[in-house]
């Protein structure tokens, strides 16, 4: 059985958050809308770097999260691991 690990105060941005002031939509618009609008919302927004964590820390797939779109998420876990990882390099080798 799997169990919730997050704590309330990790979830304390959600409080804040302007996100919180619009629809779900907003957030999540249909294949293809634009995000233009809910990427501007988040720029103003202080709970946006905490937002972001959250996204990429429990893999949320849909959605703007933090200010970035699915795609732009993924581009960011991408781009994290290759710098984790750099080619020509095992994991378990030593430096």
């Amino acid at each position: 059985m799997l169990i919730n690990m997050v704590t309330e105060d990790a979830l304390d941005w959600q409080e804040t958050a302007l996100c919180a002031q619009a629809g779900p939509e907003f957030f999540f618009p249909a294949p293809g809308s634009s995000t233009r609008e809910a990427k501007q919302l988040c720029g103003a927004c202080e709970g946006r770097v905490a937002c972001l964590e959250y996204a990429l820390a429990n893999d949320e797939r849909f959605g703007v999260w933090g200010g970035l779109s699915e795609k732009e998420r993924e581009r960011l876990r991408r781009e994290s691991a290759t710098r984790a990882d750099p080619p020509g390099r095992c994991r378990d080798s030593a430096p």
